[in-house]
């Protein structure tokens, strides 16, 4: 769309392959898994027992104390991986004007650790309201843009936009469009998820969503392979700084690529399955490539949303042939959630970071725990091993329950 440029230049992630952009992009690089049996609650008796939890995460290493008492982890993540952003942009915060810097960070569940406690807690009483003062302000999901413009003191636009799955990436996509139309300089966007805990296991176990592979954790995340059974739930925040491009030239900013343009579309069919014939991620494709003004030729990768599930790979195949034709063929594609499991409403932050990175090395993480062919997904996923090739454009899926689907087009910079 027309409009100023809008450019990458800080980056924060918490993943299950590592609580820095670097160990992410590193395991990622390593075709490492991040699944493994549940450490944070006993999880004998539910129908999975394995997560992709984060590993080593304190948050008395990054938030002191009394502060990181009065919030949710998905609250703590989201503040630290804003956190590395801003350091890793460089940024002078006495230079900028902070009117003109936003915050829109979501997160698809928000508080649900807290939520779970506080009702747990209350049903084992005596019938006594006796809560916790900071339930409400722990659990809502807008908490999390707000500790960090209080932090950083940052005025601009500050909000919270949700879509489950699609949650961050449809962050990113406002941030866009806040810059692009003149309201703000620079945003912080992304999303966040702690969801991994008797709550979200049994939920999505009870939606039979979730892969019950429990003799084999670190290949349960199966995206695209034939014997797939269901996505792996995991945890953490991504954060991207954008900017004004001509702001970013003007400080001498250190630029990872551009956001040359977005797309968003619904499936309109089901609340949680997927159009069979991928119907809606053909649409958010198509529209993606129109605002960047390409043409389907022109992409070099694609990191799909591939969940692991049966129906979603096909659908999301089924659409990357119909938008891309024999160029489909051509494409490097990749399902970094067979290493990441499945961050919900962080999952298009980090996925976000994959793709730029991608067109940053030249270098295409795979997708691992490949074991037997489908004939329905006959595309080059990458499998096992990371490829190297010249990436000037990639291209980010996310979609989410309800019929949410986004995508977000990245390439290098060009003046």
């Amino acid at each position: 769309m027309p409009g100023k440029r809008v450019v990458v230049t800080g980056l924060g992630a918490l993943t299950p392959l590592g609580l820095d952009v670097a160990s992410y992009w590193q395991g990622l690089l390593d075709g490492i898994s991040g699944a493994d049996y549940i450490k944070g609650f006993d999880a004998e008796k539910f129908k999975t027992r394995f997560a992709c939890e984060l590993k080593g995460f304190s948050a008395d290493n990054y938030i002191d104390k009394k502060e990181a008492r009065k919030m949710d982890p998905f609250c703590q993540y989201s503040i630290v991986a804003a956190d590395q952003a801003m350091a890793d942009s460089g940024l002078n915060l006495d230079k900028v004007d902070r009117h003109r810097f936003g915050v829109v960070m979501g997160s698809g569940i928000g508080g649900l650790q807290t939520f779970y406690n506080e009702v747990r807690d209350f049903s084992l009483g005596d019938g006594t309201p006796r809560f916790n003062p900071f339930f409400i302000p722990k659990m809502i999901i807008d908490i999390a843009p707000g500790h960090i413009s209080i932090k950083y003191g940052l005025k601009g636009p500050n909000y919270s936009s949700v879509s489950a799955c699609a949650t961050a990436s449809n962050c990113i996509i406002d941030a866009f469009l806040l810059i692009k139309a003149g309201y703000a300089d620079l945003m912080l966007c992304g999303g966040s998820e702690a969801a991994v805990n008797q709550a979200g296991i049994g939920g999505f176990n009870a939606l039979k969503a979730l892969s019950e592979r429990n003799d084999d954790p670190k290949t349960a995340s199966r995206p695209f392979d034939k014997d797939r059974d269901g996505f792996v739930l995991g945890e953490g925040a991504g954060c991207l700084l954008l900017e004004d491009y001509d702001h970013a030239i003007a400080r001498g900013a250190k630029i990872y690529g551009e956001l040359c343009g977005v797309g968003l579309s619904a499936d309109a069919h089901h609340i949680t399955a997927p159009a069979p014939d991928g119907e809606g991620a053909r649409n958010v494709m198509k529209q993606v490539l129109k605002d960047a003004n390409l043409s389907p030729e022109q992409v070099d990768y694609i990191n799909v949303h591939g969940t692991s599930t049966p129906l979603g790979d096909i659908a999301e195949t089924r659409a990357i042939k119909d938008v891309f034709g024999e160029h489909a063929f051509k494409l490097n594609i990749s399902s970094t959630k067979s290493m990441t499991g499945h961050l919900l409403g962080a999952a298009g932050a980090i996925e976000a970071i994959a793709a730029i990175l991608s067109t940053h090395y030249d270098q295409i993480p795979p997708t691992i725990n490949h074991f037997t062919d489908d004939e329905d997904c006959d595309l080059n996923y990458t499998f096992h091993k990371p490829a190297s090739r010249t990436v000037n454009f990639a291209i980010s899926n996310t979609f989410g329950f309800g019929g949410h689907n986004t995508s977000l087009l990245f390439g290098k910079v060009k003046s």
